[in-house]
């Protein structure tokens, strides 16, 4: 039974083969023709979209919603709509003023979308709860307090982190809450998911992380909850920390090793998760590539202490028949091996044709942005935010550019660039940053340099 799977990868036991844990997010409603915006808002329309989910893939595991801005909306976060991408806060209540919400401004389950989440929850625990682990996914603290500060968060780290530790305490609570709700509605994995964490240093994450979650994490065993830390971008230098927090997993996204990061998870009893390249692969390769990407996670990382899975939420648009070949793979390994020989697996690009800027000869400085996409990950839409407040500040002294990874030709221009981690920040042709928000005074001098 798949669920009994994904628990005993948790608990570290021997399995017959890996879990397969496919994160559909707003794909779940691509699958029947809804909208980013109606899956996320109906409980009808997302409980029948995540049923095709469990037909359509033989998912061992799944969440039910993966939207990193439920608790932002309501603490007071705007939010911007589309179509096909859960939606992205758009302003921060506490910007301009640096304060901390008291402990009694916590989500009710009636605040939000909190009644139709919580509803689909209960419905899928009835539905499918026997043979599916079920996946609640709540924003991670320091994400949740960008959300709500904005990017001044980073510079607060190192002018006031006494209001940091505050702040993120505050988050912490609003975590404790939310896995109380989920747990209760019948959760059997509760993941933080904290895409911010892959932008700071290991001092960082010690000075203000370590405690919070290794809270967080005794919480969710004490409530005889499975947990999981979920990262996203290069978070390679934080991974031993995080697994010194004590979650059961770790899910991993495309820019880590996952061989190295597992032989880390290993030697700390956690459970790793990934780590399936969403675009290149998922995205814009073909049924082939799909299964090599299983097989060759397989293959690295073995089943013990394994889940394998889309290395983050899947772009809406990603064609079934990959994510279908990505599950026959984990489960026909050795089928899925004989389809494949012969198959080299790259990606054709041969048909595309990028001319880069001539860096030397620009009349102004031109900043250009690699990310997955900023309108879903929230590491890349911070870095765009960032660039985006330093050319308010200046004025219109410098040109700015997005590259977004789930465009093929922007993969090519990645390749041309050798661009190695998303998001990243080249300045003038020169990499700035790589998977790292920029400390806004550091920019802002870099561009004065080369003006």
């Amino acid at each position: 039974m798949g669920k009994e799977l994904v628990f005993a990868a948790m608990r570290h036991q021997p399995v017959p083969r890996a879990p397969w844990v496919p994160f559909c997010g707003v794909h779940a409603g691509y699958l029947k023709g809804y909208t980013a915006k109606e899956v996320l808002q109906d409980k009808d329309k997302l409980v029948e979209s995540l049923m095709e989910v469990n037909r359509a893939y033989s998912p061992d595991g799944q969440p039910v919603v993966f939207d990193l801005q439920i608790e932002a909306e309501i603490l007071g976060c705007n939010l911007s709509w589309v179509n096909d991408s859960p939606p992205m806060v758009s302003s921060h209540p506490l910007e301009m003023e640096k304060k901390v919400p008291c402990d009694c401004m916590l989500p009710g389950s009636e605040d939000g979308r909190l009644p139709t989440i919580l509803a689909a929850m209960r419905e899928m625990k009835t539905n499918i709860g026997s043979t599916t682990a079920l996946y609640g996914l709540i924003t991670g603290p320091f994400t949740l307090a960008s959300h709500l500060r904005g990017t001044s968060i980073f510079l607060d780290m190192y002018d006031d982190p006494d209001y940091v530790v505050s702040l993120l305490r505050y988050c912490s609570l609003v975590g404790k809450q939310m896995a109380q709700y989920y747990i209760e509605a019948g959760m059997d994995v509760i993941a933080f998911v904290d895409p911010l964490v892959s932008q700071i240093s290991v001092d960082h994450f010690e000075e203000f992380l370590t405690l919070p979650y290794t809270d967080l994490f005794t919480d969710i065993r004490e409530k005889g909850a499975f947990s999981s830390f979920f990262v996203c971008g290069d978070a390679t230098r934080n991974i031993e920390a995080m697994c010194k927090c004590q979650p059961d997993n770790i899910s991993i996204d495309e820019n880590i090793d996952i061989f190295k990061a597992k032989e880390i998870c290993d030697k700390h009893n956690v459970t790793i998760g990934g780590n399936i390249q969403l675009t290149v692969t998922m995205l814009h390769g073909s049924q082939q590539a799909n299964m090599k990407a299983v097989l060759d996670i397989l293959d690295v990382c073995k089943t013990t202490n394994l889940i394998v899975s889309p290395g983050c939420d899947m772009p809406y648009a990603t064609p079934p028949e990959n994510v279908i070949a990505a599950s026959y793979a984990i489960h026909h390994p050795d089928e899925a091996r004989e389809m494949l020989i012969g198959y080299d697996g790259s990606l054709d690009l041969s048909d595309i044709h990028i001319t880069l800027p001539d860096y030397s000869n620009l009349k102004r400085p031109f900043i250009e942005i690699f990310t997955l996409d900023s309108a879903s990950c929230a590491a890349c839409g911070y870095m765009l935010s960032m660039v985006q407040s330093v050319s308010t500040e200046l004025g219109d002294v410098f040109d700015f550019k997005e590259y977004k990874f789930t465009v093929k030709e922007n993969i090519k221009r990645c390749v041309e660039m050798k661009v190695k981690n998303l998001p990243s920040l080249y300045l003038n042709g020169k990499l700035l940053y790589s998977s790292i928000i920029p400390n806004k005074n550091e920019l802002i001098e870099a561009i004065q340099e080369v003006m």
